[in-house]
């Protein structure tokens, strides 16, 4: 890895938090993890990308299979406390921050100006959740040139079959399938 950056994607209020309109089971348990992942990439001064979905109050940039639900229980409306990375994760100075209305990272963002930009080949993925968000922005960045490494254990998805078929399916794409106990060594120097 030549020059990794750290994608954490929808660690929000509103996907994490118990009683959120939008809870994905299992965001708390991974929460440590994703925290020791950005300590390496901080610690190695590589560049971080907190990814958040923010959507306009009337709802109109939700995707359309979404907006009835959105319309019941709007989430992640900008300048709401829902729509607030959790505390956790906070981002510091110098990290970057892409909003996102769709589930890719990618899609209509800045984020791939901005690796090229900063010369990133490989963008190392944490976050929820597996078959939606971490899925399509993996295989985006693999469509457009860049490695992919996922951080098995600080991503999460609703159940673990879930999890586990989209890990095989990212795995045959090329994607490197790790633990995060492995990610100061994979990142170093």
């Amino acid at each position: 890895m030549k020059r990794p950056a750290l994608l954490i994607i929808d660690m929000q209020n509103d996907f994490v938090r118990v009683g959120a309109p939008m809870q994905m089971p299992g965001a708390e348990y991974i929460i440590a993890n994703i925290r020791d992942v950005l300590e390496a990439f901080r610690h190695q001064g590589h560049p971080v990308f907190h990814v958040v979905r923010v959507h306009r109050g009337d709802g109109s940039d939700v995707e359309v299979f979404r907006r009835e639900i959105f319309n019941n229980v709007p989430f992640a409306v900008e300048g709401t406390p829902g729509s607030a990375i959790i505390d956790e994760l906070m981002p510091v100075q110098g990290e970057y921050i892409i909003r996102k209305s769709r589930m890719s990272a990618f899609m209509n963002t800045d984020l791939d100006l901005l690796l090229r930009s900063l010369g990133i080949d490989t963008v190392v993925v944490t976050g929820i959740q597996t078959p939606n968000c971490i899925r399509t922005t993996v295989f985006d960045a693999a469509a457009i040139g860049y490695q992919s490494v996922l951080v098995e254990d600080a991503v999460a998805a609703r159940n673990s079959a879930v999890h586990q078929a989209n890990l095989f399916d990212m795995a045959n794409i090329g994607t490197v399938i790790v633990k995060k106990d492995t990610i100061r060594d994979l990142i170093c120097c």
